[in-house]
């Protein structure tokens, strides 16, 4: 953890600074059984691109709103990390269930991101919309949805390095959640609480199966862990499980703390 970083972008570049080989982010879908895992390496790999493709396949600038209309899922967490980036504003759904807050969320955005399940709602935005099949291993839409950038086409073909046209304003607007906007900063401080809170420190492993529509969800899921110099197993359907189920996953992957 690096005191001066002050946006989660910077949090990641010190991650990956510290052991670029390590796990940092475990992605468990417990309806489809598909594990994912990624190193800090190749996180900071996919977010490169994702940044290198909003900055210049999608014109993105600072300041502009981009709606997130993801599950807690590990790609949510490269978009969210890609925003910061940017300069651009992530927006959150309290929950992407609710077709009709998403859709006005979709509607106020300059671009939207969408997951299948969320593809009517994201419509409703004017300007670019990108649809993720969420499928293991990132894989394409058998068949790309009407008016959208299918996000597992175009990523592959961006950059594995990213600069920003401008340097990124850790005081500007970067993350909406909750209804509430945070800058880069306040997100960086507020992690660093929640961590100290937890007791997360260097090599922590934090399970989550929080969704990311509360700030709680989206800091357990993500932020915390990264904050902390830890690594988060981030799990969707985690209800799913059994009791015997969780207690293996817990000894499997060496959990240490978990969000409830």
């Amino acid at each position: 953890m690096n005191t001066t970083d002050r946006t989660p972008a910077d949090l990641l570049r010190s991650a990956l600074a510290a052991d670029a080989a390590r796990p940092l982010v475990t992605f468990y879908d417990d309806a489809t059984g598909e594990r994912v895992e990624l190193s800090a390496a190749t996180l900071a790999n996919w977010v490169a691109k994702t940044a290198n493709l909003l900055q210049g396949e999608l014109s993105a600038e600072p300041g502009d709103r981009l709606a997130l209309l993801l599950p807690a899922h590990w790609q949510t967490a490269v978009w969210l990390l890609a925003c910061s980036s940017t300069g651009v504003v992530a927006e959150l759904p309290a929950d992407t269930a609710d077709t009709g807050s998403a859709s006005s969320l979709a509607a106020a955005a300059d671009l939207v991101v969408s997951g299948p399940e969320t593809l009517e709602a994201a419509r409703a935005c004017t300007g670019e919309r990108i649809a993720l099949s969420l499928r293991p291993l990132g894989g394409r839409f058998p068949r790309p949805p009407e008016g959208f950038t299918d996000y597992a086409v175009e990523v592959p073909g961006q950059g594995d390095h990213f600069a920003p046209f401008s340097p990124v304003d850790p005081d500007a607007p970067a993350l909406v959640v909750g209804g509430e906007e945070l800058t880069g900063a306040q997100v960086v401080e507020r992690a660093r609480a929640d961590a100290g809170a937890r007791g997360l420190g260097p090599g922590a492993r934090l399970l989550s199966g929080l969704p990311y529509g509360t700030w709680e969800g989206v800091c357990a899921g993500l932020f915390a862990p990264l904050a902390a110099g830890g690594s988060v197993v981030l799990c969707r359907h985690l209800d799913r499980l059994d009791a015997a189920g969780l207690e293996e996953r817990v000894r499997s992957e060496r959990i240490t703390h978990t969000a409830d």
